[in-house]
């Protein structure tokens, strides 16, 4: 039990850093990150090598989709630049980790649109914050869209941003509709099983 009671002492200052900026990640405590940095210390250097790169890559080369704002490495995402997609439905998700979700169920062909993030005014985001001018630009009279599918997550501040956006919605002649409640209330999307997501999505009702 005394051992807890002091600080963690490094072999290294060079460990140290690694272990403080690993930490920085979510979900990783100190003891964790260092775990990582002395199995890294471990392994073969070029492998510490490739890993670097790929994150120096990532960091420097990763934009976002002009049209949806989905993680991409062009102007237009893949499903964005697609031309077998179905460009009548569109569905809105709250960021790239829920259209990853959808994607890998294999039942949706249309397009989306990234908000990145929902409105949560006890948290200081409003419909300004977010990719929200971008997305009724696309759900303009004269636009391709005739269905908006709402796949947000079964959260107060899920429910919110809907309802702004039926509202906004109104008067544009698109049919507004959302996932059914196989999502479990409170719940997010990334976390749920592929059947139960893509039979939310088959089964979406009126808005």
């Amino acid at each position: 039990m005394g051992l807890y009671l002091y600080a963690m002492e490094y072999p290294t200052k060079l460990v140290e850093d690694a272990v403080t900026e690993i930490a920085k990640l979510p979900g990783i405590g100190r003891k964790t990150a260092l775990r990582l940095a002395l199995h890294l210390l471990r392994r073969p250097e070029q492998e510490s090598v490739e890993l670097a790169r790929a994150l120096e890559t990532l960091r420097l080369k990763t934009t976002y989709c002009k049209t949806c704002h989905h993680i991409s490495e062009a102007e237009q995402c893949h499903v964005c630049s697609n031309p077998r997609r179905d460009r009548s439905l569109l569905c809105v998700v709250e960021n790239s980790r829920d259209v990853m979700a959808i994607e890998s169920t294999g039942q949706y062909q249309g397009l989306y649109h990234v908000l990145g993030g929902v409105i949560s005014p006890l948290d200081g985001v409003g419909p300004d914050d977010l990719n929200m001018a971008t997305l009724l630009a696309r759900l303009q009279p004269e636009a391709e869209v005739r269905e908006v599918i709402l796949a947000l997550g079964a959260t107060v501040e899920g429910d919110t941003t809907g309802f702004y956006i039926q509202k906004k919605a109104q008067g544009s002649g698109q049919k507004v509709s959302t996932i059914a409640r196989g999502i479990p209330v409170g719940g997010e999307l990334e976390y749920a099983d592929e059947l139960t997501l893509a039979r939310s999505i088959a089964q979406r009702v009126a808005y």
